[in-house]
């Protein structure tokens, strides 16, 4: 049984009609309109090639989750990236709380902080560490398909994905080498995978996240960004696993 989650062929049509010799200013207007109603719907903007800026995409559960209601979980996650520098943002509607994953290879950071409501911890992992909470994709096999599509303006390739104690379970994840970003899946699951992932999924513990790009913006991104957070205090990687859980069983 397969199963990849992931529609890759979403199109935007419009159509102008037209008579014998519309006005300009009128059909201008018609354009103006169309073209600001398929920036918001396919939401694409700046150009390809980028080296720096923020992608955005939107989360989807999928399988057994926390008992927590999807309405208050988050739903959106933002990556910011300059040249090998990358930061995932994961943040819940309330109480300031969310996870970040932050990777600065240049001054040895790959750190992951949590916070929920008075809680504010981070472990600093060393670097060829993936980051904590992804144990349930330990031993994933990564398959390069030959399949193509465009995401966001970008072409991507996709690859499959299936675990040692379920083969035929097979998910699919979409990825791009027009976004010029440093080894991007260093301290993921992903860290075989040499491009930036627009379609893919995690697992943590019980929860089945899929996530998808819907906006990529080319902006300068400041270097403090990916400085390591103050007002976190360190612990280990088993207590920030505990943490992490907790959170997502709530």
């Amino acid at each position: 049984m397969s199963e990849s989650g992931i529609d890759v062929k979403k199109k935007c049509y419009f159509y102008i009609i037209h008579k014998k010799k519309p006005v300009r200013f009128r059909s201008g207007l018609i354009i103006s309109i169309v073209i600001s109603i398929l920036g918001y719907s396919c939401k694409e903007k700046g150009s390809k090639n980028i080296d720096q800026g923020e992608i955005h995409y939107t989360i989807e559960y999928l399988g057994n989750s926390s008992v927590m209601p999807r309405e208050i979980m988050p739903r959106n996650l933002i990556v910011s990236f300059k040249d090998n520098k990358i930061l995932f943002d994961i943040s819940a509607p309330f109480g300031n709380s969310g996870i970040l994953n932050l990777s600065n290879p240049e001054k040895g950071i790959y750190d992951t902080y949590i916070s929920l409501l008075s809680w504010r911890y981070y472990y600093a992992a060393k670097e060829g560490e993936s980051h904590p909470g992804f144990e349930a994709m330990k031993g994933i096999e990564i398959n390069k398909t030959s399949r193509t599509s465009i995401i966001c303006g970008f072409n991507c390739k996709s690859a499959e994905i299936t675990f040692p104690e379920n083969p035929d379970r097979v998910f699919e994840v979409w990825y791009t080498n027009e976004i010029k970003v440093k080894n991007p899946n260093a301290a993921t699951p992903f860290s075989d995978i040499e491009g930036v992932l627009m379609k893919f999924f995690f697992l943590i513990g019980p929860v089945e996240m899929h996530f998808e790009a819907e906006t990529v913006y080319k902006k300068d991104i400041p270097n403090k960004t990916f400085e390591r957070r103050e007002k976190y205090s360190r612990v280990s990687r088993e207590d920030i696993d505990k943490f992490i859980n907790r959170m997502i069983n709530l």
